[in-house]
């Protein structure tokens, strides 16, 4: 069962050094640090640029500009006056190198990270998937990355370019106007602290907004696939005031964020301004002293008006840089995630398969779903924890070219072993093979080219008929042939009526279908693959029980030599199996034919005496529709 975070604890942030966390993505940024590198070098120029103006302007006040007015000779003014006016178009064009050169490849890391996650995501197993919320991932792998490249186009660049600039400002206002210099290089001593203090709770408030609107987002995905649900029980008014609760609890933490910001900003701001009053009243009394002269002066200033904007910038960039320490942490949360359902180094393969499927000493047991802490940190849930086992030591041969029905009560492990075979999950204990080959020492691909596999929740994409019943089909599938045969055993022909026949778009999941023409597809899609061992976990649940007979004397016809495993819910499904395998408490506690189990088996007599009575209220249900 999936992990509902909308009221889970907060994961705390890493507590690993914001520096080692970014360094994380030097593998991704590799191939584009001469870009970037580039583009830093043009930044840090436009800033030099800026920086030598005062240097111009002193120059000129000391000496062309208190010559001109003493000679009324202005050709060394407007020397100045030129020197002044290149080093700006100067600065202006290192600015257009900057975005030239950085923000075509901070795009293509972006792009690289997101495709990474999402191979990363395919890779992994259903057991990860069913404990981490969609919406999470979504954030994830959008929003997330979105912020981390704002950050390497302009955050990281600007936040180094920013902190050279402050320095050889400070550097040169002490160089040129001495002691004032060093009053003002005073004032960044309450201002580090304000900043440490400033990053360690704002590191916390970040993870804490980010994960929120992970929450919120898996809200809104689970609130439009159950639009249905929602309208038909009237609970639209619910799920709104549910909605507007997590948003609303969103927005505080925005505001919360907002005011730690604005706090840092003001006093950032405010202290330097502080220390320039102060300057501005000892400036004037050292040039009447005769100590300072007023070109320095002008200097001092003029250098404090270029770095007082860098100095203004290094709150929100820092605050940028602790949103993308956040983004990081949260990203790698996922791509280190271990995949318990992995290929082995040294791959089996069967070139000829027979179809036997052997079920030795299986235990199986779910992993536990981890912590509501702990949902966004998955690397650290405990996947061997106890837990009841679903299976409890299953020994089962299933023959090739076999039809055989596994039958139970709900929750005997029928749908846990049919997921078993294609590798879905690994058996906890014992072995499930392949014409003696133990699945596990098998590719998942080469596996599964092998074995297919149709739910009973029939999942539909956003494409057409054609794409998503050849969606398995193998490399050498003869299109329209496969497709037909496929289409024709599912007793699938209606999509022939469709507006565009099997080029029709179908829409998300396919809801624009009835459950029943769902299923059809889905299991047109897995025989299209041509398996050599078709399980069919209850996927005709939603058809009525003559169409179902139809399919099944279409299956055992046509898939005569394949190897077919049913979890059968409908006694018409099991007198049509070759033989029938019992599960009872995680146990196979008979196996025979439907007569000979009825003959012997007395759980077996009883559960096949409730498929009775559930498929009697389907067919009742069906004349009087």
């Amino acid at each position: 069962m999936r992990v509902s975070t909308a009221s889970a604890q907060r994961q705390p942030t890493s507590d690993t050094p914001t520096i080692a966390t970014l360094a994380r993505l030097l593998p991704f940024v590799r191939p584009a640090l001469p870009r970037m590198g580039a583009g830093m070098l043009a930044a840090l120029g436009a800033g030099l640029c800026a920086l030598a103006i005062p240097q111009v302007l002193e120059s000129l006040v000391n000496g062309p500009l208190a010559g001109a007015a003493e000679s009324g000779d202005a050709r060394g003014l407007w020397t100045a006056v030129g020197a002044v006016l290149g080093l700006g178009l100067l600065e202006a064009l290192f600015v257009f190198a900057r975005r030239r050169f950085i923000l075509t490849p901070t795009t293509h890391v972006e792009a690289q990270m997101r495709t990474s996650l999402f191979r990363h995501l395919q890779d992994l197993p259903l057991a990860f998937h069913d404990q981490w919320p969609g919406g999470q991932l979504l954030s994830r792998s959008m929003s997330d990355l979105s912020m981390l490249r704002r950050w390497m186009a302009f955050g990281i660049v600007m936040l180094v370019v920013n902190l050279v600039t402050v320095s050889v400002g400070v550097g040169l206002m002490v160089a040129t106007a001495g002691p004032l210099g060093w009053v003002y290089l005073a004032g960044a001593i309450p201002m580090s602290f304000l900043s440490f203090r400033f990053s360690r709770r704002f590191r916390r408030i970040s993870r804490q907004s980010q994960d929120q609107a992970g929450d919120l987002a898996t809200t809104v995905e689970e609130s439009v696939h159950g639009i249905r649900v929602l309208k038909a029980y009237g609970r639209g008014p619910e799920a709104y005031r549910s909605f507007s609760a997590q948003a609303d609890q969103l927005r505080r933490t925005e505001m919360n964020k907002a005011r730690q910001m604005s706090a840092f900003t003001f006093s950032i701001i405010t202290i330097p301004e502080l220390v320039l009053g102060a300057c501005v009243l000892w400036g004037i009394w050292l040039v009447t002293q005769g100590d300072l002269t007023v070109g320095a002066i002008v200097a001092f200033f003029a250098t404090a008006a270029v770095i007082n904007g860098p100095v203004e910038q290094l709150g929100h960039l820092l605050s940028m840089s602790l949103n993308a320490k956040t983004a990081v942490d949260r990203y790698f949360e996922v791509l280190d995630s271990p995949n318990l359902v992995a290929d082995p180094e040294e791959p089996v393969e069967i070139a000829e398969p027979r179809g036997e499927v052997r079920f030795e000493g299986v235990r199986f047991h779910y992993p536990d779903a981890p912590p509501a802490d702990l949902v966004r940190a998955h690397s650290q849930v405990p996947h061997e924890a106890p837990r009841a086992e679903v299976l409890c030591g299953v020994d089962l041969t299933v023959r090739p070219g076999e039809t055989l029905a596994l039958v139970g009560l709900t929750g005997s492990g029928k749908t846990t072993m049919a997921a078993l075979v294609p590798r879905l999950f690994d058996v906890t204990a014992g072995a499930v093979l392949l014409d003696g080959v133990d699945v596990r020492r098998m590719t998942r691909h080469h596996l599964r080219t092998h074995v297919a596999i149709a739910f009973e929740d029939a999942t539909l994409f956003s494409a057409s008929v054609r794409e998503n019943v050849l969606l398995g089909a193998p490399p050498d599938a003869s299109g329209d042939d496969d497709l037909e045969r496929a289409l024709e055993i599912a007793q699938a022909g209606f999509v022939h009526n469709l507006p565009d026949g099997v080029e029709t778009t179908i829409g998300e999941e396919g809801l624009s279908l009835s459950g029943g023409q769902r299923q059809r597809l889905a299991l047109a899609r897995a025989i299209a693959a041509r398996p050599r061992v078709l399980v069919l976990d209850d996927p005709l649940s939603a058809l009525d029980v003559e169409t179902e007979e139809a399919v099944t004397a279409r299956l055992r016809e046509e898939l005569a030599d394949t190897t077919v495993i049913v979890v059968a819910h409908r006694p018409s499904t099991v007198a049509l199996a070759d033989r029938v395998a019992v599960l009872q408490d995680g146990k196979v506690t008979g196996v025979g034919t439907h007569s000979e189990l009825l003959a012997d088996h007395l759980h077996y007599r009883f559960v096949i005496s409730s498929l009775i009575e559930d498929e009697e209220f389907d067919r009742a249900r069906g004349v009087r529709a």
